[in-house]
């Protein structure tokens, strides 16, 4: 079956493959370091209270089967492990049936902890990474030669990240259609980068740039990759540029290192500029093989009705999942832009009581802004959870309303895991008697500013977020152990 396989994408598959490895050792890595705070069985958001409310059908996960801090450990550690060695290549080793069952295993534990991860797991790349390790199943390895249905599949998978991210911003906010979301955005952002202080900075005309080129990328390029080769090249080049643009200027986890490596799949190796080796000689691969290829590729033409339909709909969804394995998702990002930067502060006292004269120490987050002096850093493709979800609470309130209570709780009684998740504690040697948080409006400083006082941000108070509270009053968000 000649049509059936494209040794041409050798190199295509090797380098997503290795990609795609490094981004699940980075999720599995962040979910084994920060899970106790978030979900763990003293979390804020537990893990044993979702699955006895949330049946198996809705959430399908191993841990409505049994759930352990330990045996969360276990499942992200082995997910890591398992990342490494694919990452070294150990997929090319093994026989195509155990090298496509290594990367099913993966799915799986990812799956399983995405499904239970709750508010702190509700990111569009937690689905672009299972969708995209789904696929990957299916790809091969150096038995066979890259499968031409499943290399269609991920440039269909690609042309929905891209294309449902331009419409979400061409049907959503006035200031993507009038070229100005980028004089706001830089300084707006979730995470803002050690660049993004510079970005922003950028010229306003510039800025109008930057969105022009954005709607070019994710409106018209796209419709590129299913093209004849070299069109399909280009348009994947075209885009892979465009998420190292989005690399430099900001931390958005790993989205943009997996739409960087879903474009590389779709790059033909006999069309690079440079000389490569002849693709080796390998076949398609048994029956039983392309039989699962082919049914795969029936299976998403089938889920396929409701993503399509929505980037076909006026009031089209992002970061959706029709579906509880999320297969064949709703992506986009960005339908509204901020114009104004907010930021929850949480401080501290071990005043015995509070009055005008109390003193309030800051809590020091490791992502987000908080003292003015302390540029932005870069930790993607690294996901900090905590940090992602005070951007929204300081948004909207009533977002954090599940988890922001029982968060102060655990600095009441300095839970090493909640501190875990922080820079700074500022009460190492025992817990503060109040912690109260403040909502700041923040903005970036300017060139004279920065030379000035050398801050990369200038802050004003906006109101109290939460009075001070003591343990007394939040011990019901404690668990029983701690109260």
């Amino acid at each position: 079956m000649e049509w059936f396989a494209a040794p041409e994408y050798w190199l295509a598959r090797e380098v997503f493959q290795r990609l795609l490895a490094a981004v699940y050792l980075t999720a599995f890595v962040a979910a084994a370091n920060q899970f106790r705070a978030l979900i763990g069985e003293r979390g804020m958001l537990p893990v044993p209270e979702f699955t006895a409310r949330v049946p198996a059908r809705h959430s399908p996960s191993l841990f409505h089967l049994h759930y352990s801090d330990r045996a969360f450990a276990a499942a992200a550690r082995t997910g890591a492990a398992l990342s490494a060695a694919l990452l070294a290549g150990v997929d090319d080793l093994l026989p195509l049936w155990a090298a496509m069952t290594l990367w099913g295993v993966l799915w799986v534990l990812y799956l399983s902890i995405v499904n239970v991860g709750q508010t702190w797991y509700a990111f569009g790349w937690e689905s672009l990474l299972l969708e995209t390790g789904f696929l990957a199943a299916f790809l091969g390895n150096d038995e066979v030669a890259p499968p031409v249905l499943v290399l269609w599949l991920l440039r269909w998978l690609l042309f929905r990240v891209e294309f449902g991210a331009g419409l979400i911003k061409w049907r959503g906010d006035r200031c993507w259609r009038d070229l100005t979301c980028l004089y706001y955005h830089h300084e707006t952002q979730p995470m803002p980068g050690p660049l993004s202080w510079f970005f922003h900075h950028l010229p306003r005309p510039l800025h109008r740039v930057e969105v022009a080129a954005n709607h070019l990328v994710q409106l018209v390029v796209p419709f590129g990759l299913f093209l004849p080769q070299p069109a399909a090249t280009a348009a994947a080049a075209l885009i892979a540029v465009t998420q190292l643009w989005l690399v430099l200027s900001g931390n958005f986890a790993w989205l943009n290192w997996l739409t960087i490596a879903l474009a590389v799949s779709a790059v033909d190796a006999d069309r690079l500029p440079f000389p490569l080796p002849d693709p080796p000689a390998r076949p398609a691969g048994p029956l039983w093989y392309q039989a699962l290829v082919i049914a795969l590729t029936a299976l998403i033409a089938a889920l396929s009705y409701w993503p399509a339909r929505n980037l076909l709909s006026h009031h089209q969804q992002m970061n959706r999942s029709f579906n509880r394995i999320h297969l064949v998702n709703a992506y986009g990002a960005f339908g509204t832009v901020g114009r104004l930067r907010h930021e929850v502060v949480v401080e501290g006292t071990d005043d015995p009581a509070v009055t005008d004269r109390t003193t309030w120490h800051e809590y020091g987050f490791k992502g987000k802004p908080g003292a003015v002096g302390r540029i932005p850093r870069q930790f993607a493709p690294y996901h900090l959870r905590l940090d992602w979800l005070m951007w929204f609470a300081a948004i909207t309130p009533s977002y954090a309303r599940p988890w922001f209570g029982s968060f102060v709780a655990r600095l009441l009684v300095n839970d090493p895991d909640t501190l875990a998740l922080l820079r700074h504690n500022p009460f190492p040697s025992a817990p503060p008697t109040f912690v109260r948080a403040r909502l700041y409006r923040y903005r970036f400083t300017s060139w004279s500013e920065l030379r000035a006082t050398g801050a990369w941000w200038h802050r004003t108070p906006v109101h109290d977020y939460l009075r001070p509270s003591t343990r007394h009053d939040l011990a019901h968000l404690l668990p029983p152990q701690r109260r």
